[in-house]
């Protein structure tokens, strides 16, 4: 293994999820201020959330933190550690516009808050779930940042669990609240990839 660049990788990965935790903070914050109206929270939805941050947190963190699982480790190559950098910054990046375009529409889980607007602009005219866009280009940068196969397969498997059991229950819960509105917005959209799903 390039240890320089793993060096490099790991860096680059906490750099990121700081990043990626000064982003999202003061929307967590804004976010208890306004009264939520209809919350579909459940276990399901938690199972979701955890492992997301199993995947892509805890699985990673652990990684750099103690290089278990070594038997896992694949040789590291500056030119994977650029693509990775550019594919988890991308997804910083689109996490973060995703946040401004929503709002105070915003929320970790499934919940309808007052005066909740239904958000097709910026990345939302492009597809449905930009937010779950980012989270997929964080797991594919995760992939070529830290060279090793378990925590690649974690970020991935970790963003899949999330996607598979809240995409289909937020799609319905959107079209309960904004009816046609949703359903034509949902005709001229994908869920995550521009052109193609």
């Amino acid at each position: 293994m390039n240890a320089s660049s793993a060096i490099i990788g790991e860096s680059i990965w906490v750099a990121g999820i700081i990043c990626w935790y000064i982003i999202r903070r003061p929307f967590e914050r804004r976010a208890r201020a306004i009264r939520v109206i209809d919350n579909r929270r459940s276990v399901v939805d938690r199972v979701g959330l955890w492992a997301a941050v199993l995947g892509q947190g805890l699985v990673p963190g652990v990684y750099i933190a103690t290089g278990m699982p070594a038997v896992a480790d694949y040789p590291a190559h500056i030119w994977a550690t650029a693509l990775g950098t550019v594919l988890f910054f991308s997804g910083l990046w689109l996490f973060r516009k995703t946040h401004k375009e929503l709002g105070k529409n915003w929320s970790i889980s499934l919940e309808i808050r007052d005066k909740h607007k239904l958000v097709h602009t910026g990345p939302y005219s492009r597809v449905r779930h930009p937010m779950y866009s980012s989270f997929l280009l964080l797991a594919f940068g995760q992939m070529f940042l830290l060279p090793n196969w378990a925590v690649g397969l974690a970020g991935l498997l970790g963003f899949s669990v999330l996607f598979f059991l809240r995409v289909g229950k937020e799609e319905h819960m959107m079209m309960e609240t904004f009816g046609n509105d949703y359903r034509n917005y949902a005709k001229t959209t994908k869920r995550i990839i521009p052109y193609f799903y």
